[in-house]
């Protein structure tokens, strides 16, 4: 009689806490921005941030260096998380902050020091949603338009 192995079963995922965390670290950049602009120190932080965004959107949430401070420093302090989340809504809500990054950048290069705070604006309110209420718009973005079919 033979006997069946059963595959392991293996949860994939992330963490949902982990974007959360890295909302509140840039909802706290973008905060500092928001003070200091218009002004090279603020230009070039939100610079730094958009390269944060960038390398969310282009490697993943999960291999940012806020992704590997949550998984060194943070996750290892907290309880199991009860369930782990699909990356893509994250990946894809970091192209959004991009994409907002990239405006406010061009807003304060070019002298467009207002279309720069509004972006700059509009990625903290989302910031602050998800650090604040765990509601990421990018993730709710990419959700509608998945059930729109693009």
């Amino acid at each position: 009689m033979s006997t069946i192995v059963q595959p392991s079963v293996t949860r994939t995922g992330i963490d949902p806490r982990g974007p959360q965390f890295t909302a509140g670290i840039t909802a706290g950049v973008l905060v500092i921005v928001l003070a200091t602009a218009p002004s090279t120190f603020a230009t070039v932080l939100l610079a730094l941030q958009t390269a944060l965004f960038a390398a969310g959107a282009v490697r993943g949430v999960q291999k940012t260096p806020t992704a590997w401070l949550f998984r060194t420093a943070v996750r290892p302090r907290l309880s199991p998380p009860d369930d782990l989340e699909d990356p893509a809504p994250p990946r894809f809500a970091q192209t959004v902050g991009l994409a907002f990054g990239v405006v406010g950048l061009v807003g304060f290069l070019t002298g467009l020091d207002t279309l720069g705070l509004i972006a700059v604006g509009f990625a903290l309110a989302a910031a602050v949603l998800n650090a604040v209420f765990r509601f990421c718009l990018g993730c709710e973005m990419y959700l509608l338009l998945k059930r729109l079919g693009t």
